[in-house]
């Protein structure tokens, strides 16, 4: 069997274990494009998924704002370094020092440092963005700008105002035709009126018993369209794949393509590195550049490997989507000569690691049992919208030390999953690291 054919087998057999309702696969492989297409849209009102059907891709819309940014850097009407102030000048933050130095490449590589999990709505008019930068004096700073690497929506919503700034039109204009169109990205939409015209999925969560259930609401709201706000297909994103491995064409040179892709600092766990936006992994052997996405009940991955020039994209409208996505990952990096990297528990006190800590989103607790380490992950609310009850937890994970301060699960739900504890100037844990976020010990 060829690759796509494995990939297929894998992502069926997952499918079967995660209840997903609905999963498209693109895979580009030694120059050969392969889709394939499951279940259906939504178990209220099915509807087959096709490989035209569109999915809510959520963050993977951070690297069109990155791409976005560089066009602007190489126009000349961006400069990645300067502080954002020099196009925001009354830009106010819960820190005064941050608002002063901030830059751009803070924000594209998630470095700056307040708290990224914020989801106000701002309505669907030009000004929401404006009118959301307004609102990130309330967001506390909780590491020092540019020294430690945490996942930020937030950030996003002010990169998105910059390149409003700058070029004088909504951001979705200026994605739309700067980008979509050159890039012939048809299928590629932010407003729910217009994929409301098209096939689409609905999210779903998982249920304690039973099957699935919709997820409401599907909108995104318009002031997080820079993090998260385009819907698509897989068609669509591996043409936009093929766009980075290209030479380069008019929107972006192939050197602007690179220092996306280039490593800017370290972002474990979930990235190897952080690039502008684009995540890098090499810790299987193969590098990979890629980026995920989850929304209300829809989880999605795109990723490519530079020196094969395979692409990868799995679109899923379920909670349990990145089971999917992880089963079809692994065969592609298995294919190209990768493995998974040995980890080895080790025997280390857990008693200055036990307890819970927080972010706005959810709560982990790290619990000893008799049979050892369970992270109890407890969602709080707040995502798609600010007043969005929680959504239902996953169920408690074993977990083990690989090396102090660092933990995985070993089998099961999450296999692989890995998070760590940092430590401040005087040794004592200040963050846990988990899902990307800086959490704070609840002491």
């Amino acid at each position: 069997m060829g690759l796509f054919d494995d990939v297929r087998a894998a992502v069926e057999a997952a499918i079967d274990e995660s209840d997903t309702p609905g999963v498209a696969v693109g895979l580009l492989h030694e120059g050969e494009e392969n889709r394939a297409a499951y279940g259906v849209t939504s178990l209220e009102n099915p509807l087959d998924v096709t490989p035209d059907t569109m999915f809510q891709i959520g963050s993977i819309t951070k690297t069109f704002t990155g791409t976005i940014a560089m066009a602007l850097v190489e126009r000349g009407e961006l400069e990645l370094d300067a502080p954002v102030r020099r196009y925001l000048p009354k830009l106010a933050l819960a820190d005064p020092s941050v608002a002063v130095a901030v830059t751009m490449r803070h924000l594209l590589t998630h470095t700056a440092g307040w708290v990224g999990d914020y989801f106000a709505d701002h309505g669907a008019g030009d000004d929401a963005l404006a009118r959301m930068v307004g609102d990130l004096p309330r967001l506390p700073q909780l590491t020092p700008l540019g020294t430690v690497w945490s996942y930020n929506n937030a950030g996003f919503y002010l990169a998105g105002r910059v390149i409003e700034v700058v070029t004088g039109e909504p951001y979705e204009r200026v994605v739309q035709s700067v980008l979509l169109e050159p890039l012939g990205l048809d299928a590629s939409l932010f407003a729910a009126e217009d994929v409301m015209t098209r096939r689409f999925t609905v999210g779903h969560h998982r249920a304690e018993c039973g099957p699935p259930t919709v997820a409401r609401p599907w909108a995104i709201g318009r002031a997080h369209h820079a993090a998260g706000g385009i819907a698509s297909t897989v068609v669509d994103l591996v043409r936009y794949a093929r766009f980075h491995l290209s030479d380069g064409e008019a929107i972006l040179t192939r050197a602007s393509l690179d220092e996306m892709q280039r490593p800017q600092l370290r972002a474990a766990p979930i990235f190897g590195s952080v690039g502008l936006t684009w995540g890098i992994d090499d810790v299987t052997g193969v590098t990979l550049v890629h980026h995920g996405g989850g929304t209300n009940g829809q989880v999605a991955h795109l990723s490519f490997a530079p020196d094969s020039g395979t692409v990868l994209t799995v679109l899923t409208n379920h909670q349990n989507g990145g089971e999917v996505v992880t089963a079809a990952l692994d065969v592609v990096v298995d294919a190209l000569g990768g493995h998974k990297p040995d980890r080895i528990a080790v025997v280390i006190d857990p008693a200055e690691y036990l307890g819970t800590y927080r972010s706005p989103l959810l709560d982990a607790e790290l619990r000893a049992t008799d049979d050892g380490l369970l992270l109890v992950i407890t969602s709080r609310g707040g995502f798609p919208t600010e007043d969005s009850p929680p959504m239902p937890s996953p169920p408690p994970v074993p977990v083990v030390f690989s090396e102090r301060d660092r933990l995985f699960v070993p089998e099961g739900l999450g296999e692989g999953t890995e998070a760590e504890f940092l430590r401040g100037p005087d040794g004592r844990i200040e963050w846990f690291r988990f899902d990307g976020r800086v959490m704070q010990p609840v002491r």
